[in-house]
């Protein structure tokens, strides 16, 4: 054989190994995701960008089924659905869990202890937030892959909600967790429900109001068709919405897959905080032009409702792991001096 055969005979099998090596390495991972978001709404928008972002940036190696509007279980079921294998990701949030464990109410929403999301993501990505959070998600066979958080939430009501006071008799839709606690305690009476059943409680009179989302997503939601009181800025609660991932689906994935999601999700917190604090401006305007009332807290009322929370905390965190995570989110604020 010359030498120019054995060259290309050498060339041809390098191209066979080359291409061996590749269909061996390319791999799909294919994940049915539910988020308790309407596509209409703002969060429901930037799942979808989500959805976007990890195909193009996969070259379309991670294929997304996304479930909008709790489609396959109720909100407050994804956590379970994802873990049995009903779904493979959980894109809703932490609080929903806390039947399970009180400790899951501090890996979503401190309830006033974080005055933006940018606060509340540096304790995830600088202050050992990531691994204290998935230390409790991997016991419930989870991996937490991250958050992204719209900022303060405002209530809706068709009763006045100028201060404290006001919360006395006052039936709302509450997610569960510490909400029920704290807002019981100031004299509420918070009704546990599911996202999609809120229009039709307010509509019917069921609820007076509803601690649901921020005024973007409450405008997405159709709140402020019946309600016509509100409070802004929002101040009670800044929950972080997750996606979390089947332990066993998430580490059978390749390394650059996990990496893809997981800086994509940190991507989504920027893009959502950022655009929430422009899109929730622009509501007010709009929303008191269209008359609906927004009631802006005086300091002594949030320092009334503030005191409400840190007492809430030390009731609601029951168990060692909720105690450490409420320990680590402390000491992460005072070393801030935001405490």
């Amino acid at each position: 054989m010359s030498f120019v055969s054995r060259l290309s005979v050498a060339a041809t099998a390098a191209a066979i190994a080359a291409g061996m090596t590749l269909s061996a390495t390319a791999q799909t991972t294919s994940l049915r995701i539910q988020t308790h978001f309407s596509p209409e709404t703002l969060s429901g928008q930037m799942a979808a960008k989500y959805v976007e972002d990890i195909t193009a940036m996969s070259n379309g190696e991670i294929e997304i089924e996304m479930f909008y509007t709790s489609a396959v279980v109720k909100s407050a079921e994804t956590f379970d659905a994802a873990a049995t294998g009903i779904l493979d990701c959980d894109m809703t949030g932490g609080a929903y869990q806390t039947g399970k464990n009180p400790a899951f109410q501090f890996t979503g929403d401190l309830m006033g202890g974080y005055s933006n999301p940018y606060q509340q993501m540096a304790w995830l990505l600088h202050g050992g937030g990531r691994d204290a959070v998935n230390e409790l998600y991997n016991a419930h066979n989870m991996e937490f892959v991250g958050w992204w958080i719209p900022g303060p939430e405002s209530l809706s009501s068709t009763r006045p909600i100028r201060g404290v006071e006001d919360f006395k008799d006052w039936k709302f839709r509450s997610p569960p967790g510490m909400a029920t606690l704290v807002f019981k305690n100031l004299g509420a009476s918070p009704i546990v429900m599911d996202f999609n059943e809120i229009f039709t409680a307010l509509e019917t009179g069921i609820i007076d109001g509803a601690d649901a989302a921020n005024l973007t997503n409450n405008v997405g939601l159709g709140l402020y068709d019946i309600a016509e009181h509100t409070n802004f800025p929002g101040f009670h609660s800044m929950p972080a919405d997750h996606l979390a991932c089947r332990k066993d689906i998430w580490d059978a994935m390749p390394a650059h897959h996990k990496a893809i999601m997981t800086v994509a999700m940190d991507a989504l917190a920027l893009h959502n905080a950022s655009i929430n604090e422009v899109k929730n401006a622009q509501t007010a305007k709009e929303l008191r032009e269209k008359g609906i009332n927004l009631y802006e807290w005086s300091p002594e009322e949030l320092g009334k409702f503030r005191q409400a929370v840190k007492a809430g905390w030390t009731e609601f965190a029951t168990t060692p792991e909720a105690k450490a995570l409420l320990e680590s989110h402390i000491k992460f604020l005072t070393g801030l001096g935001a405490m």
